[in-house]
């Protein structure tokens, strides 16, 4: 299997970047950078262009979803993974909308997180 070189991970929340950041490393993926808001996701993203985007739908100034959609209009190829604790059929059906490869939820055991991120990764990387 091929490993993402680079990694954004998307969230306004310390603890769940700290948290998420440490599953990439079990995974091998060692160039992770981080951002607090859409709108830094989507400037990140610009100048970055990483292979994989995990990225969280309620944060403040710009939310995942329109940040989502500003990814998908620079790079219509972006691989992004939603990651969020909401479990709405409206979110999780804009987010597909908007050009998301997965929905994952952000609050399931370490071990499951580990294997929901494999997934993706085998499927887009393997």
């Amino acid at each position: 299997m091929v490993i993402p070189k680079t990694v954004l991970l998307v969230d306004d929340e310390s603890h769940v970047r700290f948290y998420v950041k440490m599953t990439l490393k079990a995974l091998g993926i060692r160039e992770i950078h981080e951002a607090t808001t859409g709108e830094e996701a989507v400037r990140m993203y610009q100048e970055l262009t990483p292979d994989f985007v995990l990225m969280d739908v309620n944060m403040p100034v710009m939310d995942g979803l329109e940040a989502l959609g500003k990814i998908n209009d620079v790079d219509p190829d972006a691989l992004v993974v939603m990651l969020t604790s909401l479990a709405a059929r409206e979110i999780i059906e804009t987010s597909a909308e908007r050009g998301a490869v997965q929905y994952i939820r952000k609050d399931v055991p370490s071990s499951e997180l580990k294997k929901l991120i494999q997934e993706v990764m085998d499927k887009y990387f393997g």
